[in-house]
């Protein structure tokens, strides 16, 4: 059988050697979460898995849909004899939820939270030419509050707008062996002003004489290089140049990266580390209601993507489906997502950065982030912060990426009192703001904006009246925009609370702005209305499709005070019938003239181009 997924899994810091554990594996439901008191640690378990796809997924093997609130995994293998010298890393580029992992018996890790990488060092429980046994349990209580994203948390699903679950592994598992003394991940900051960019390489300790190098390649060759000292900084910081003939930003129609070398070096000259890496020289910055791409305002033409597949639920069922995606929604006019409710793999944010793709990356929490007044409403807690500083820290480098979004449509009641979600909500926005200062930062999409200083403000709009819709946008640049207010109703507010005492967003103080959801128009005629759902009435006949897709569109488009705007969605995704592309990727509609509605001149561009 070939091994599923076996492409290298962290594309921005490669090294040579390395062993996917892609595969079959033993696997095991623990309906009650007692199979460590059972005895599943060491004995075999009793099913077997496709690893890296999830246990509810057709293509695991399993597809079981019911909740499992832990699931065991047992695996042998061998660690390459060739490895010896070098300390043996396995990683696991996500698990959901909790994970703890053995290795012959003995604990050598835990993690908690579903969308971020962790490893493990083997260094204590095995050497290279060893065969070890690897045990892995993840817990996903049905019943606690945690980041889910879309997944479901009742019994079965899908329906409404949650959609299949995702327990356990399911992405890349991986072993790879690395030097006593090695790099961690490298932050790659560009900085188009200065024409450079400016690395951070951590290493895991010091050592008299140590020194790193970075050398930055074109096509052409070495662009620059640079050497400093790595025996009493922790995180060595080099800066590369880029001069004026071999300068190439990083865009939309121009996606140009530079390769760079890392290489970690001894006092007489003998490598002790060496990985290769890749950057695009990418500046964002923001002026009054534009946000500006190296200098140009582009309008950001966002698409939903939400990220599910029919025969792999969270887990892409090849490299090749992951372009694809991209390459669908580009073909459609959009040139860019907003990568919605799901930590996306590594692997697709390094296509987005080949193809030139713009996205803003989120943090899955709408499954218990305060969102409705519903009876299953619960708070969350600082696991959220947590885990969202190890996606940023994940995701950094990726020059794609042109904002964070740390939240989705959070309610906040009208009250008077500072809650634990809006401790959350600021704990967010500062963490991000702390660990890259080089992109706007969201508080939250749509709803409850608490956060005064956030670079972005938004709401979400899925009236289907076109005519409606252009006219709650119409104040946005006269400083009224449009609020999605507790009773899920849209009021034009100038931030004077109509509940004395009471308020449920900060407001609006004239930064950039868009609609961050709309359309989500209902397209479906092979289905009757019972068995799929959009927003608002559907079109009578596939003109009128057409007709309110331009209306909408053009109302943000004509808008000089929008800087983008992000349709809802690419793709259905199960009963959710309102995508560009069918849930197996087919396209529903004319393409072409679905591109060409999107792609005219923005107000906003020919404002700041002065056409």
């Amino acid at each position: 059988m070939s091994v599923p997924r076996p492409e290298y899994p962290r594309p921005q810091f490669v090294r040579p050697d390395w062993l996917c554990l892609n595969g079959e594996w033993q696997f095991e439901i623990d309906a009650g979460d007692s199979g460590l008191e059972r005895g599943l640690l060491e004995r075999e378990l009793s099913d077997r898995i496709l690893v890296p796809f999830c246990p509810e997924s057709p293509l695991s093997g399993i597809g079981h849909l019911d909740f499992m609130d832990a699931v065991w995994y047992r695996r042998q293998v061998t660690i390459p004899p060739e490895w010896a010298g070098r300390r043996v890393l396995l990683h696991f580029q996500a698990v959901d939820y909790d994970a703890t992992v053995w290795v012959n018996g003995h604990e050598v890790g835990r993690h908690r939270g579903g969308f971020a990488p962790f490893s493990c060092d083997l260094s204590r429980v095995a050497k290279p030419g060893e065969t070890i046994t690897i045990v892995v349990r993840a817990r996903d209580d049905h019943q606690s509050p945690k980041p889910r994203g879309k997944q479901i948390h009742r019994y079965y699903g899908p329906r409404g707008a949650h959609y299949l679950r995702t327990t356990g592994i399911w992405q890349t598992v991986w072993l790879e062996p690395v030097p006593e003394i090695a790099f961690k991940r490298p932050r790659i900051t560009p900085d188009v002003a200065n024409s450079l960019f400016r690395l951070e390489l951590p290493i895991t300790g010091n050592r008299p004489g140590l020194r790193v190098r970075a050398v930055l390649r074109d096509a052409a060759g070495v662009v620059s290089s640079a050497e400093v000292p790595a025996d009493s900084d922790l995180a060595p910081q080099l800066y590369l140049p880029v001069p004026p003939e071999r300068r190439r930003l990083w865009s939309v129609g121009d996606p140009h990266l530079y390769d760079l070398e890392l290489t970690l070096v001894d006092a007489d000259g003998r490598v002790v580390d060496r990985a290769q890496s890749y950057a695009g020289l990418r500046g964002i910055a923001i002026d009054g209601k534009a946000i500006k791409i190296n200098g140009q305002v582009v309008f950001q033409r966002l698409v939903l993507d939400q990220g599910y597949y029919p025969d792999g639920i969270l887990t892409a069922p090849s490299d090749e489906a992951l372009i694809r995606d991209i390459e669908l929604s580009m073909a459609a006019g959009f040139n860019g997502a907003r990568l919605h409710q799901k930590v996306f793999e590594e692997r697709f944010l390094y296509h987005a950065d080949r193809l030139g793709y713009i996205v803003w990356g989120e943090f899955p929490d709408w499954g218990c982030s305060g969102y409705g007044p519903h009876e299953d409403h619960q708070q969350p807690g600082a696991t959220y912060i947590t885990q969202w500083l190890e996606v940023i820290e994940r995701d950094y480098s990726h020059p794609c990426i042109v904002g964070w979004c740390p939240l989705n449509e959070t309610y906040q009641t009208l009250t008077d009192r500072i809650t634990v979600l809006d401790d959350v909500t600021r704990g967010m926005f500062l963490a991000a703001k702390a660990l890259d200062t080089t992109r706007p930062v969201l508080d939250a999409s749509g709803y409850s904006h608490r956060v005064p200083e956030a670079d972005v403000y938004d709401n979400h709009d899925y009236t289907q009246d076109v005519a409606r819709f252009a006219q709650r946008h119409a104040r946005t640049g006269e400083g009224l925009p449009f609020y999605n207010s507790p009773d899920y109703e849209y009021v034009a507010w100038d931030g004077l609370s109509p509940f004395p005492g009471k308020q449920w967003s900060i407001a609006y103080r004239g930064q950039p702005f868009f609609v961050s959801e709309f359309g989500g128009t209902w397209w479906n005629p092979e289905a009757a209305q019972g068995d799929s759902w959009g927003y608002g009435e559907r079109p009578r006949s596939l003109e009128e499709f057409y007709a309110r897709f331009e209306g909408l569109c053009s109302a943000l488009l004509d808008n000089p005070a929008m800087f983008g705007y992000c349709y809802t969605q690419l793709t259905d995704v199960y009963q959710e019938q309102n995508g560009i592309y069918t849930f197996d990727r087919r396209a529903k509609f004319d393409l072409e003239r679905i591109r060409r509605i999107q792609t005219r001149q923005a107000a906003i561009e020919k404002l700041y181009s002065g056409s």
